[in-house]
């Protein structure tokens, strides 16, 4: 019987990227839930619209958080940089629309978050991001 060949477990540093990214995820999908009010600025009309988007964010960030944690649980490798780097790529569009619409104070911590799980993802592949070498699977 042929085995699989096993890779090395996942890195105990990336518990500190993976972990407080999904809660901060999860904690921006609560606010949406709960408050949308708190993620719009203040004297901004909350309607239904809002509240349509507001879900969709919800739904996006829940599934993302989930994703990360199960897949950093099973120590799933090209899976997980792979989330990871969607989950950069997103945070990068979400500070190019911060600019836009004027929210500076916000554009540093979403950008280093964007890094850190970029930094991450590249870690545990072995290859930088930008070459093909990152995306497919080690076999």
């Amino acid at each position: 019987m042929i085995e699989a060949p096993t890779q090395p477990k996942l890195p105990k540093w990336l518990l500190l990227i993976v972990v407080p990214g999904a809660l901060l995820l999860a904690a921006g999908a609560i606010i949406a839930l709960i408050n949308p009010a708190m993620l719009a600025s203040p004297g901004i009309a909350i309607n239904g619209a809002v509240h349509v988007y507001a879900g969709y964010l919800v739904a996006r960030n829940l599934a993302l958080a989930v994703l990360l944690l199960v897949t950093l649980s099973m120590g799933a490798r090209s899976s997980l940089s792979t989330l990871m780097v969607l989950t950069a790529l997103i945070q990068f569009f979400d500070a190019a629309m911060d600019m836009m619409e004027g929210r500076w104070q916000l554009i540093p911590g979403v950008v280093v978050f964007a890094v850190v799980f970029l930094f991450g993802a590249a870690r545990i592949t072995g290859a930088p991001i930008w070459r093909a070498a990152a995306w497919r699977d080690a076999s």
